[in-house]
């Protein structure tokens, strides 16, 4: 079997991607989901095909059943399903965590930063990036789990990640969508780290003095980003119903091989958001005029480095509130690991997890 589009996991960020791909393919394209869950698969089968019928899309979704934890797992799916594109959704940490309350493992990862759970979510897809690596390094590599921060493990791992999805291009399509966006003919450019989304899930008058995404539309910054899109409102959950969809444009443009323009989180491992491109089977940034790849790549960085995770001279290293928690926990990666460890350290993390969803909260 031979498939354009690889869909690894079958929770709801999985199901909304093909979902939506079934929907809204243009020319033919075959995917297949992969997964543990005999049920949902069945049903993300079901639904998508039907979809698919209903829209008139040229769109065929196939399933396999497979845990993606097994130790070969990776490089048995990629045998079975060889890919053009792989998008890799499967994870051992919920981004739900960020909605949840009452133990000292959820109070960790709020005051912390998502970065604590940087290790799960690295685990599938640095597996996923290594067999890539080895059996179709042509194929192009999506990772959807927590990209902002993960693409870079995996690239300080040696193996190449094209970008993620969500994140950056959730405001970057609230904004665009948005009734009061300025200049409605100007291309809309956004620079957005992945701990940008938090105020735009308050009420606009509690956003005063939070950390703002950097808009730029017709080639002007906007000065006020939180006043001009005052109406912008994002959930308290993970807003699947944009991050999940958000990358199925740039499946099918690189599926067609037609250009593409938008916004991705992580692209080739760079930390945080961008605007970027995809022409003549190139990707590659595409930032607004008067910003260059060093000063957008350091204002990516530097939320990381001040509260969070970054990677260097093939070593974690956490910043911060997280690391101060990590250090008041006695845990013995408070001060990094080596990426090469990551099998072993994400058992300790585990660990961790464990011991500090049964406390409550402080």
């Amino acid at each position: 079997m031979s498939v354009d589009i690889l869909i690894t996991g079958t929770g709801m960020f999985a199901g909304r991607m093909a979902l939506d791909l079934a929907a809204t393919a243009k020319a033919p394209v075959r995917v297949m989901v992969a997964g543990r869950n005999r049920e949902r698969l069945d049903w993300l089968r079901t639904a998508c095909n039907a979809r698919a019928a209903m829209f008139g899309s040229p769109c065929k979704v196939v399933t396999h059943q497979i845990d993606l934890m097994d130790e070969d797992a990776s490089e048995r799916i990629l045998d079975i399903a060889k890919p053009r594109i792989v998008v890799q959704a499967a994870s051992i940490q919920t981004s739900s965590v960020i909605a949840q309350k009452g133990s000292k493992w959820t109070e960790l990862v709020s005051r912390g930063g998502l970065s604590a759970t940087a290790v799960f979510q690295a685990i599938i897809s640095s597996r996923m990036a290594k067999a890539i690596s080895s059996s179709c390094p042509d194929a192009y590599y999506i990772n959807c789990s927590f990209p902002d921060v993960v693409n870079g493990m995996i690239t300080e791992m040696g193996h190449d990640v094209l970008c993620g999805t969500g994140n950056v291009s959730i405001l970057s399509n609230v904004f665009d969508g948005a009734d009061n966006r300025p200049d409605k003919g100007g291309q809309l450019r956004v620079l957005a780290h992945f701990q940008n989304l938090a105020p735009w899930r308050l009420a606009s008058e509690q956003r005063a003095g939070a950390p703002a995404p950097r808009v730029f539309v017709g080639g002007q910054e906007i000065e006020d980003v939180f006043e001009t899109f005052r109406d912008v409102q994002l959930t308290r959950e993970p807003a699947i119903e944009i991050s999940g969809a958000s990358g199925v444009t740039l499946m099918l443009a690189l599926a067609s091989g037609k250009a593409w323009r938008g916004h991705a989180p992580g692209p080739h491992g760079r930390p945080g958001g961008y605007p970027v491109k995809y022409e003549n089977g190139v990707f590659a940034l595409d930032l607004p005029e008067g910003v260059d790849e060093p000063e957008a790549v350091a204002w990516n960085d530097g939320y990381e480095r001040r509260n969070g995770m970054t990677v260097g001279d093939g070593r974690a290293h956490f910043h911060g509130t997280l690391r101060e928690r990590f250090l008041e926990e006695k845990f013995e990666h408070a001060d990094g690991f080596a990426l090469a460890d990551l099998e072993e350290v994400h058992h300790d993390f585990a660990r961790l997890r464990d011991t500090l969803s049964s406390k409550p909260a402080t």
